[in-house]
């Protein structure tokens, strides 16, 4: 253990002796304060070629807030992860004010950042540790995790036993989604994010009662599959193997999309096989209510997702 940075204020309240094990700060309401300080540790690794690992955690509606002087550090080198939790309006209780709708789209759109909105547990332990991989190098970058404090049945994940089924399955989460369900002859495949995982699984088994067999896709990061959609078409250095096992040409089906966020996030996965699609997602204000209440409000809950995959069908 080393000196304490801050032993010459006898006022502060902030003592920060450096230590192996790593050190936490609380910065209350001042997010671009956070963001700020995250940018410069965050390029600790080309300055004097020691990385840091910086990892921010705010309320995710306050990333707009914070965003500027993020993108900034990281266009000046810093390479940090923010994370940002509780989002959208799956934050029933607390109003408008508190919910998030167009982060889903900061993450796919900033650039040196790839964003990842994990469903499960599991799935948010590798897209963690897959980012701070990517942190202090030359070839590295930033991470921005999109998370939710709503209880998920994580039995859903059905993650495989198989060690190299399982290295599979991580290999898809880390690289932007994975097949979860896939049934015979399906005719409709449902594409969810995140926390509305749970109403796409439900949609997909109210649909199989109804004899409308649908495979589900759990996407998660958006940014990467768009990556690997331009990469294809030779307009990047994506990892385009994704696609193929996420939307495989010999299983096309009209698609319907579900996200806590604004639903053009996920839009241009119809052109991968040039399907027809619907995109449910939240486009206005949040409200107070129950969850199943704010659901329905925004037309996300499982009874929108099955009328639009009954709708799309031909």
């Amino acid at each position: 253990e080393r000196r304490n940075w801050f032993d010459d204020d006898r006022e502060t309240i902030m003592h920060w002796n450096e230590r192996p094990t790593g050190q936490h700060m609380e910065l209350g309401i001042a997010e671009t304060n956070l963001v700020g300080l995250m940018g410069e540790l965050g390029a600790t690794w080309s300055r004097w070629g020691q990385p840091l690992f910086p990892i921010g955690v705010m309320y995710d509606p306050f990333v707009e807030r914070a965003l500027e002087p993020w993108s900034y550090g990281i266009y000046a080198g810093g390479q940090s992860i923010l994370v940002g939790t509780p989002s959208g309006v799956t934050l029933a209780a607390e109003g408008g004010a508190h919910q998030s709708i167009k982060t889903p789209s900061i993450g796919l759109e900033q650039p040196g950042c790839i964003s990842y909105e994990p469903a499960f547990a599991i799935d948010t332990e590798w897209t963690l540790l897959a980012s701070i991989g990517r942190l202090g190098r030359p070839d590295g970058s930033s991470a921005y995790l999109r998370l939710s404090t709503r209880p998920v049945d994580q039995t859903l994940a059905a993650v495989p036993t198989d060690p190299a089924a399982r290295e599979r399955r991580r290999r898809q989460v880390v690289a932007g989604g994975y097949p979860l369900v896939r049934r015979d002859d399906a005719q409709v495949t449902i594409v969810a994010i995140g926390a509305m995982i749970t109403e796409g699984l439900e949609a997909a088994d109210r649909l199989a009662e109804q004899g409308i067999p649908a495979d589900v896709v759990c996407v998660t990061s958006p940014g990467l599959l768009f990556e690997a959609v331009q990469a294809r078409q030779g307009r990047g250095s994506g990892e385009s193997w994704i696609l193929d096992q996420l939307f495989p040409a010999d299983r096309a089906t009209p698609i319907v999309t579900v996200l806590d966020g604004h639903p053009h996030t996920l839009a241009f996965l119809a052109g991968i096989n040039q399907v027809r699609s619907t995109c449910l997602g939240v486009s206005k204000f949040g409200q107070v209510g129950s969850l199943d209440e704010v659901y329905r409000y925004h037309g996300i809950d499982t009874d929108s997702i099955v009328r639009a995959a009954l709708d799309i069908l031909p």
